[in-house]
């Protein structure tokens, strides 16, 4: 299994990044809190990563922390929660804000979150009560947003590489520009930290 990638960070385009590790570029699906934590394009980075294997594709998944794959392997168990749908609600909640939802049991914050209806908001409460105290006490707070701008040249530009980022989360383009226009700012020049003040507004409210 591959459980830790290091190298050279060649690519970044939500959800998808490369990393080139002696020459050879690994794909890697990952959550917007990880994109948070990306160094500038060329720089080195560790990804820890879940490797899927299926039977029509094989997926890497990487995270910044060792916590959020760890979160990440709990939501995969859940029956009718995949790769896809668990790396979706990473990318909405933190590990500690997703024990909170959990343990507050608040069904409508886990239903703002794109492929999440009532019933497997109520199957992630209980198959989740109690399993998240830990990363709620090792993972606490928001990220420390270190994006450097690639490539962006205007506050409208970011705003629109966000829209694409939240519809590549899986939420309706119209749905995504609502979310953006609701946060977007002219001193918010990267659009991981439009994603991310989107996310938390839209799904917290």
């Amino acid at each position: 299994m591959i459980s830790q990638l290091t190298g050279k960070l060649i690519y970044r385009s939500l959800p998808h990044l490369v990393v080139d590790v002696n020459g050879i570029g690994y794909e890697i699906e990952a959550t917007t809190n990880t994109f948070t934590d990306l160094p500038a394009l060329g720089e080195e980075v560790t990804i820890f990563t879940h490797f899927v294997v299926r039977e029509d594709a094989q997926l890497l998944f990487g995270f910044a922390s060792r916590e959020e794959r760890d979160v990440f392997r709990t939501l995969i168990k859940i029956s009718g929660v995949g790769g896809k749908l668990a790396l979706s609600i990473l990318s909405g909640l933190l590990p500690a804000e997703l024990a909170s939802v959990i343990e507050s049991e608040d069904i409508a914050a886990l239903q703002r979150l794109p492929g999440v209806g009532k019933k497997t908001a109520e199957r992630l409460i209980i198959e989740l009560r109690g399993k998240l105290a830990e990363f709620q006490l090792t993972f606490t707070g928001d990220v420390n947003v270190t994006v450097e701008l690639q490539g962006l040249n205007s506050s409208v530009s970011a705003q629109t590489d966000a829209v694409y980022g939240l519809i590549a989360l899986g939420y309706k383009p119209n749905e995504a520009e609502k979310m953006v226009k609701a946060v977007a700012s002219s001193d918010i020049t990267d659009s991981e930290t439009i994603i991310r003040s989107a996310l938390k507004s839209f799904i917290r409210k």
